[in-house]
């Protein structure tokens, strides 16, 4: 029977890292790193998530201003709150929250936040620096399954890490980084051999029962089941879908567990480790703008 990896519990150890960064930033520079969140429209999933990151900033001591928009509010009038934003010497991470509605080129908008403030690390420029392993910004939720990965023990160097996801949020980037010769938890959890397959892979159970650690990320319920798991691989389960049953991950638990090492739950695993690393990019954002 695998062992919980307990996302939950991680980010409250490091949240209360982040609240004493912040507590000593502070008192040297005397500048409190803030983050601006924007949300348009109603979505309820967004809604939740951006509570859950106000929250998350009052216990480290960030300051959090959110920006509520209508779901008719036009990209001009995006833009324009965005460039505003990026010209306020007092904020300094900008979270434009996704998805946003069909009116809105959600590129163009991500593309208009100061690269400097871009915590969410979507920027071309920000990515461009992940890729040649120097980077500003990790993207919240891969550099979440490497902490969740480092702080239990667990390391990537010589791994065969499968990930079944290619999205620009998670698969693609955390395919750069563990596949890097280094990372800001060591080299340890660096220097992976990575297999990155998708929807249209062929012989798609093949290659994940050949990986070491399995990241799916796949946006598909319970899409992973145990017979596409070697026996012993490392689990981690960063998909959560809104089902009849409640909140499931890409990974068929019940059966995963049976054969996997470690894995990661849902709720409770990579989700509140996700909102974590925004913080953390938010200190480092203020740090930059602060020299």
């Amino acid at each position: 029977m695998a062992q919980l990896l307990d996302g939950k519990a991680i980010a409250k150890q490091i949240q209360q890292e982040i609240k004493a960064e912040v507590a000593e930033f502070s008192r040297l520079s005397g500048v409190t790193p803030t983050l601006a969140a924007v949300l348009v429209g109603d979505n309820p999933a967004s809604q939740v998530y951006v509570r859950n990151k106000e929250q998350a900033c009052g216990r480290a001591g960030i300051v959090s201003q959110l920006y509520r928009l209508s779901a008719d509010t036009t990209e001009k009038e995006l833009l324009e709150l965005v460039k505003r934003l990026n010209q306020d010497a007092s904020v300094h991470g900008i979270l434009v929250q996704l998805p946003l509605p069909k009116q809105i080129d959600s590129q163009r908008v991500l593309d208009a936040i100061s690269p400097l403030k871009d915590v969410d690390a979507f920027h071309p420029e920000n990515v461009g620096l992940i890729s040649q392993g120097r980077p500003r910004f990790l993207p919240c939720t891969p550099h979440a399954v490497q902490q969740i990965l480092h702080r239990n023990g667990i390391t990537t160097i010589g791994k065969h890490v499968v990930i079944v996801g290619r999205s620009n949020i998670v698969g693609r980037p955390l395919a750069l980084m563990l596949s890097q010769a280094d990372s800001t938890c060591g080299a340890e959890l660096a220097n992976a051999t990575v297999t990155l397959c998708h929807s249209k892979s062929n012989h798609l159970a093949e290659n994940t029962a050949l990986a070491d650690i399995l990241v799916a990320a796949v946006g598909r319920p319970e899409f992973i089941t145990g017979e596409m798991i070697k026996d012993g691989a490392v689990v981690v389960d960063v998909g959560i879908n809104r089902t009849e049953k409640g909140l499931v991950g890409d990974v068929e638990f019940s059966s995963a567990e049976k054969v996997a090492s470690y894995i990661t739950p849902v709720p409770g695993g990579v989700g509140p480790m996700t909102v974590t690393m925004l913080l953390y990019n938010t200190v480092q954002a203020a740090r930059l703008q602060t020299r």
